[in-house]
């Protein structure tokens, strides 16, 4: 099953915003852990792949004793509901973002493609064994795609959707882990690019309501789905068209498989059913009545012989196709979403946020039946649900996995605290912790206790200013700033322990945030611009690049430091989510920002201040000064003021800023209005300033 109830696609947001947002989620991993791991085959280092509702996906390498994270893949913005392998090399992915994205698996964490044809939440994928440019996507609202990735390809060029993965998280994510895929190491490498402009996938008209489960024969050429409407269809993947509808089912499709030869079709349903279609019949020739609730994971043996089942009553099943023979594997603590045969054992991921590892002798199944236990499945879906009332529930084969990967509780409940810098947690493990959200740390550690009563300990008789939201859609805490009411809470630096300034100098909470998000991305840019200079052959100027700004109240000054109480950590870093000015939304690790991104991402603009050609004006600055987009001109006009050295009194001089001859700047206009209808330039802004005498009555 896919979980997409309401994973928040800020994309499609219908919240009124002149500015964008930009949103940073924090990672409470422990770097250090390390997953045990009891490989069958302990000379053979493979890998496991898995996606989850946190937004990223990880690869696993599988050792002789242990498993552990390799590398993590960041780039989604919202949950991950599927992923597959292509080719060997190339892991592809979709998520309620409704992107479909491609990825380099033996990378660092690149995002090679992103394609954006869908309208809304991409729910599956099925891909082609024996041909690896063939992908399909399906999703909500019936959409269902075929991607052809080689005519996808196009020269690399490196833009904001590569993201690079965080390597050293030795975790699982902080949500259901919601796709599983196993590999050999064995595998080729190759390169991958990024896809052309234009590109359009062949689409498969015909569903009418979502698309919840598809599956693809070796070669691509045959395509089956299913969704909400209750049948199974068949398509020719290579052109479109549909060739047949399947019914028997009496609720929603979850999970499909075709064999090989591209005859028989497996359909596992809400209805608890399993079924076996015979395509060149156009019938359902069997029916298995092994569960008890919803069927959500159907993974076959390699011959189509045998069929793993789990679902909604936290069971794996084996089943025998030719005999109905059918024993209860073993039982999970949570709902079974997704299944991946590996070698003798098999992966099941829950909608917990652990995976496990339990013995399938997959090469063998036979083996299982051996061990007794089993039953004859009905063909009715009261049976099994009969059978259990009446007390023969069947015994499990295996008591324990073999191992196991955990995962991260995810947070369920959250509190803003009435000082606006602290936000207290729940997660689904019950442990209460206290969470800083200028620096991204987690300061208190409460462990198991009443969420309720100790939001009552931590009540402060104060009053800030809401200049933050929070969520925790993700399964980790996400804070939202949106201009301009972001810009609207400051505090005395004396408040904030801030020893480097005097006691009322006032410090806008927002502003100073992003400061420390962002230090690793001035540092970037700033390093290239100074590179491009020295190669051009220019002598790079000290101030090219800084964090100057002025306060929102106006206090001129020019600061380049991180102050401790903005400090965030590079350990664990937060993530930054942009809704993208051009691409869609973007995510990367704040120490992962390398200076290439658009200045036009962030709530905020870079700009030089020069005296007006012919004017006498001092020269203030030769660097580049940086402001929150919302500030107004007038603030500006402020600044140059104050810095500069003047030989008359402050009353009889006035200062403007303008855009060449007779161009002059209403005071009231923002950066952000100055920059898009008056400027109108890819390059940074450029505010000129001269001296005007006043007259004196």
């Amino acid at each position: 099953m896919h979980r997409v109830g309401s994973a928040g696609n800020t994309s499609n947001s219908g919240r009124p915003r002149k500015e964008k947002r930009l949103t940073y989620l924090f990672n409470d991993a422990d770097d250090t852990k390390v997953r045990s791991y009891r490989p069958s085959e302990p000379d053979n280092c493979s890998y496991l792949f898995t996606g989850s509702r946190d937004g990223t996906l990880k690869r696993w390498a599988l050792g002789e004793e242990v498993a552990t994270c390799s590398t993590t893949f960041e780039s989604h913005v919202d949950w991950v509901n599927d992923a597959v392998l292509v080719g060997g090399n190339t892991l592809v992915s979709c998520s309620s973002d409704t992107t479909v994205k491609t990825w380099d698996c033996f990378s660092d964490g690149t995002c090679t493609r992103t394609f954006r044809q869908h309208t809304d939440y991409v729910t599956c994928l099925a891909a082609a064994e024996k041909n690896s440019n063939i992908v399909a996507s399906g999703g909500l609202g019936g959409e269902v795609f075929i991607w052809d990735l080689e005519a996808a390809v196009a020269p690399f060029t490196k833009t904001s959707e590569n993201a690079v993965g965080d390597s050293s998280n030795g975790t699982n994510g902080s949500g259901t882990v919601t796709s599983l895929r196993a590999i050999s190491s064995s595998n080729s490498i190759t390169s991958h690019t990024n896809q052309p402009q234009g590109y359009v996938p062949i689409s498969a008209k015909g569903h009418k309501e979502s698309v919840y489960a598809l599956a693809m024969n070796d070669s691509g050429t045959l395509l089956v789905s299913g969704g909400t409407e209750k049948a199974v269809r068949v398509w020719d993947s290579r052109t479109g068209t549909k060739i047949m509808k399947l019914r028997g089912h009496t609720d929603n499709i979850r999970a499909l498989l075709l064999d090989s030869t591209r005859r028989f079709c497996l359909s596992g349903s809400s209805d608890s059913m399993i079924r076996l279609w015979d395509l060149g019949q156009q019938r359902c020739v069997h029916s298995y009545a092994v569960h008890t609730d919803s069927v959500w994971a159907l993974a076959s043996t390699p011959t189509f012989s045998h069929v793993y089942s789990g679902g909604r009553d936290l069971s794996l099943y084996l089943t025998d196709l030719s005999t109905r023979e059918s024993v209860l594997l073993c039982t999970e603590e949570h709902p079974i979403q997704q299944l991946a045969l590996h070698d003798d054992g098999i992966w099941v991921a829950t909608t917990d946020s652990s995976v496990h590892r339990w013995h399938s002798e997959g090469l063998n199944p036979e083996k299982v039946f051996q061990r007794g236990g089993s039953f004859l499945a009905g063909n009715l879906s009261f049976s099994r649900a009969r059978a259990s009332i009446e007390g023969s529930t069947p015994v499990p084969v295996y008591r324990e996995a073999t191992s196991s990967i955990n995962g991260i509780p995810g947070i369920v409940q959250h509190e803003i605290l009435n000082n606006k810098r602290h936000v207290l947690t729940k997660d689904n493990a019950g442990s209460v912790k206290l969470w800083e959200i200028t620096r991204g740390v987690v300061i208190e550690d409460y462990g198991q206790v009443s969420f309720e009563k100790k939001k009552e300990e931590l009540f402060e008789m104060v009053s800030i200013p809401s200049w933050f939201t929070a969520d925790t859609r993700l399964g980790s805490l996400s804070i939202h700033l949106d201009t301009p009411q972001c810009f609207s809470a400051e505090m005395y630096s004396a408040d904030l322990g801030i020893i480097e300034k005097a006691e009322d100098d006032k410090i806008n909470l927002a502003r100073e945030t992003l400061k420390g998000l962002l230090a690793h991305w001035l540092a970037k840019k700033k390093h290239k611009v100074r590179s491009q200079s020295s190669a051009n052959g220019e002598v790079a100027s000290g101030r090219s690049i800084t964090v100057s700004r002025r306060e929102v109240d106006g206090n001129g000054e020019n600061d380049t430091v991180v102050h401790p109480p903005f400090a965030f950590s590079t350990v664990s870093p937060p993530s930054i989510i942009t809704e993208g000015s051009q691409g869609g939304p973007w995510r990367k690790k704040i120490t992962d920002l390398d200076g290439t991104e658009d200045e036009k991402e962030f709530p905020w603009c870079s700009f030089y201040l020069h005296p007006c050609e012919g004017s006498a004006a001092q020269i203030l600055t030769q660097g580049k000064l940086s402001a929150p987009r919302i500030l107004r001109v007038h603030k500006v006009v402020n600044y140059v003021v104050e810095k500069m050295v003047l030989d008359k009194p402050l009353d009889s001089l006035t200062s403007d800023g303008h855009f060449g001859p007779g161009s002059v700047l209403s005071p009231d206009m923002s950066l952000a209005t100055v920059r898009t209808y008056i400027w109108k330039k890819p390059e940074d802004l450029v505010l000129n300033y001269r001296i005007i005498e006043c007259k004196q009555s």
